[in-house]
């Protein structure tokens, strides 16, 4: 038997026919493996756009929406409530916006890009807690307090166009979200990206 000749022939068929089934079993392995890093349905989901009709929000109320698993808030701003926003510049950690916590267009005293509706990401700066909408002035804050949120778990107080007081543990202002307007109606809240 061992001085029988070699059928290179069936050597090569015997090489080929291994080598084609462990490819096909390299690429069974390899192909749920690859599969398991990509991001799935439900996290594509939670990091997409949120488109938000606003038209129904009344001057002085808001509505709360979630984006990236995060509450966005977006407040239709009362004149009053305009009003009371240039009173306590002096009173405000960050009142020029060094710190850019939002869009470009948004660099300005409203922190907005229409100057009524506010879109704010309702997550506290110091710890990550969600403060407390506290819309009206005085809102059981004292006589002073011109509205906006504050969270109770360490007392950071912010103003209605989520702006830092001063003495508060939260270092910055509140993330206003990229965000545009598809129509006069509806706010996209996110990119595409």
């Amino acid at each position: 038997m061992a001085n029988q000749p070699v059928d290179q022939h069936k050597r090569r068929f015997l090489i080929a026919a291994t080598t084609a089934v462990g490819g096909v079993a390299v690429a069974a392995v390899a192909v749920p493996f690859v599969a398991s890093m990509l991001p799935s349905a439900r996290a594509k989901a939670a990091g997409a756009p949120v488109e938000v009709d606003v038209s129904k929000i009344e001057a002085g109320a808001m509505i709360t929406v979630e984006w990236r698993g995060k509450p966005v808030w977006i407040i239709n701003r009362s004149q009053a409530m305009l009003d009371a926003l240039s009173n306590h510049d002096d009173r405000l950690t960050d009142p020029k916006l060094e710190v850019n916590q939002q869009p470009e267009d948004c660099k300005n005293a409203d922190r907005s890009i229409k100057p009524n509706l506010m879109v704010l990401v309702g997550v506290c700066t110091h710890l990550g807690c969600s403060p407390s909408p506290r819309l009206q002035s005085g809102a059981d804050m004292g006589a002073d307090w011109p509205g906006g949120f504050f969270c109770p778990c360490h007392g950071s107080k912010y103003d209605l166009a989520g702006r830092v007081f001063k003495g508060s543990p939260a270092p910055i202002n509140l993330l206003v979200p990229d965000y545009k307007y598809v129509s006069d109606s509806v706010v996209r809240i996110g990119n595409e990206t």
